[in-house]
């Protein structure tokens, strides 16, 4: 068997999964808070057949050595964590993180998970959750006699209650940091989950301790770049052809030998 096959066939593999993440990528273009998925590959083990450095004769080594490749495999895939654009929507509940760190939410399991996507509402209880009902960690109660909703850049939340002259203060918005995001584990809804990998939470009010602030009346966009992808998925389906021609040709190769021993 032609090693070129199954060579050919990592690099076949390879860019069907960057294809994969790429149509990923693409179908969330309009998701808020989603952050674009990049892959990480590597080549494989070498085959050795003369090691570099190694002695020629008395006077000479060899310099370079014979080590022929085996392909490529996919070793991880990698959240890139860059600021999206900022939707203005002039709605009280909508926000946005500009910089860094997470709003809390706490799952039915009573967990914690971890959001970027802060379309915020109130759910039959006065409490702030968020688009998929989960509600806010530390929990904050919206009155129902209040006529408006005010989030500050600290994440201070207040209201104004019907009949005062005055705001009142009903809560603290408070972001969660780590210091490695990548290492989150996506949970699908617009959720992360700590993991070993992203280390423990920071968690502090916006705006201290290098975490971002809070923009009321906003969202935060997608980071996905169109024509960066539609670049990166032709460069994907070029590479995939090339690879296929190199299995084509490693076949004809082996059929050539075949038809030539007989």
């Amino acid at each position: 068997m032609n090693p070129a096959m199954w060579v050919s066939k990592t690099g076949i593999q390879a860019q069907d999964a960057k294809l994969q993440a790429i149509a990923n990528n693409l179908a969330n273009v309009n998701t808020v808070g989603f952050k674009r998925d990049r892959l990480v590959f590597e080549d494989m083990f070498y085959q050795t057949a003369q090691q570099p450095g190694a002695q020629r004769d008395t006077n000479t080594v060899n310099p370079s050595g014979i080590q022929l490749g085996n392909g490529t495999r996919l070793v991880g895939t990698q959240k890139v964590f860059t600021t999206g654009s900022l939707q203005t929507t002039g709605q009280s509940l909508d926000v946005a993180i500009v910089g860094n760190g997470f709003l809390q939410v706490e799952m039915a399991n009573g967990e914690t998970a971890y959001t970027r996507a802060g379309q915020l509402q109130v759910n039959s209880d006065g409490r702030l959750v968020n688009a998929q009902g989960l509600p806010l960690v530390p929990d904050i109660t919206i009155p129902a006699n209040a006529t408006s909703v005010s989030i500050g850049d600290n994440g201070m939340v207040s209201v104004t209650l019907s009949g005062a002259t005055q705001q009142s203060e009903v809560g603290q918005l408070t972001l969660a940091n780590f210091v490695n995001p990548t290492g989150l584990l996506a949970l699908g809804d617009n959720l992360y989950q700590e993991t070993t990998a992203s280390g423990a939470p920071t968690v502090g009010n916006p705006g201290d301790n290098a975490l971002g602030k809070i923009k009321q009346g906003s969202l935060e966009g997608s980071n996905v770049q169109v024509v960066e992808e539609m670049v990166d998925m032709i460069s994907a389906q070029r590479t995939y052809e090339m690879n296929t021609k190199v299995l084509s040709a490693a076949d004809n190769m082996l059929q050539y030998l075949s038809q030539a021993a007989r």
